[in-house]
């Protein structure tokens, strides 16, 4: 027996080897992983023996699948920028419509306001116009009644007087003169009372205050009418009925029949 036959040994068993090895490879668009190793028992390992391999493939991203994934970010991105200006556009477009329909209400409530004024005013200048009417009728209806009157009432004195004084109508003024041919404002007035026996005086400031003061509201035809005042006139002539009067003028116009509003006389008398 050898001394040292029984003697325990003190190494430790050999483990089992375990070796891996990992490849990788590209192939159809795939990652390949050739992972190489196994538990490798010692003695195959001291026999050299190879060994085991295993091979996973995993997924890899080449250039297309990259630039599509690119290009689906950037559509993603401009969809959300094409609905941002979208839903702006919106709002903007909404805030325009309620503006609108503000305008609209307003420009509406000064339309009516407008209309309602226009009515108004309309109706107002219908009222006054009605109200003119019926004071021009009234004063036609006055005047009519006065002119009447007043032509019943020519008769007579007065009657001779204004008949004299029509034939007169379209002589000349000249002044000084009392007729036939010509006459001035106050020889006029003299020559015609005459007519019916009643002397005046020759010049218009005595005539003026030769019969008895009537108001011109009052006038009666054969009235003497006068331009200035009582004691001092400037101008004579005769109310003939009608709203009339007759009387030498001027020298432009010779002797005349005129309307009392062409030359409104200062005050009158009555004579006859």
């Amino acid at each position: 027996m050898s001394p040292v036959a029984h003697i325990p040994s003190h190494r430790k068993p050999r483990r089992a080897a375990s070796t891996r090895a990992l490849r990788a490879g590209v192939t159809g668009g795939f990652l390949t992983l050739a992972v190489a190793g196994a538990a490798v028992p010692a003695s195959a390992t001291e026999n050299n023996a190879a060994p085991a391999e295993s091979t996973l493939e995993m997924p890899t991203v080449s250039a297309t699948l990259a630039s599509t994934a690119a290009q689906t970010a950037d559509a993603t991105q401009q969809a959300a920028s094409d609905y941002e200006l979208q839903a702006q556009k919106d709002q903007a477009a909404a805030h325009a419509k309620a503006a609108a329909k503000k305008a609209k209400a307003e420009a509406d409530r000064k339309a009516k306001e407008a209309r309602e004024a226009a009515r108004k005013a309309a109706a107002k200048r219908t009222a006054e116009a009605k109200a003119q009417a019926a004071k021009a009728s009234r004063s036609a209806e006055r005047t009519t009644l006065s002119t009447t009157a007043s032509v019943s009432n020519a008769s007579g004195n007065a009657a001779t007087l204004i008949s004299f004084l029509k034939a007169q109508l379209g002589k000349a003024y000249v002044l000084g003169s009392s007729g036939p041919s010509s006459y001035d404002c106050s020889g006029l007035t003299q020559a015609a009372f005459k007519q019916v026996g009643v002397s005046l005086p020759r010049v218009s400031q005595d005539q003026s205050t030769a019969g008895t003061p009537v108001s011109l509201d009052s006038l009666q035809p054969g009235d003497l009418l006068y331009w200035g005042s009582a004691g001092s006139a400037y101008h004579v002539g005769v109310y003939v009925g009608g709203g009339k009067f007759i009387g030498a003028q001027n020298p432009s116009t010779g002797i005349v029949e005129r309307p009392l509003d062409y030359d409104m006389p200062t005050g009158a008398v009555r004579v006859l």
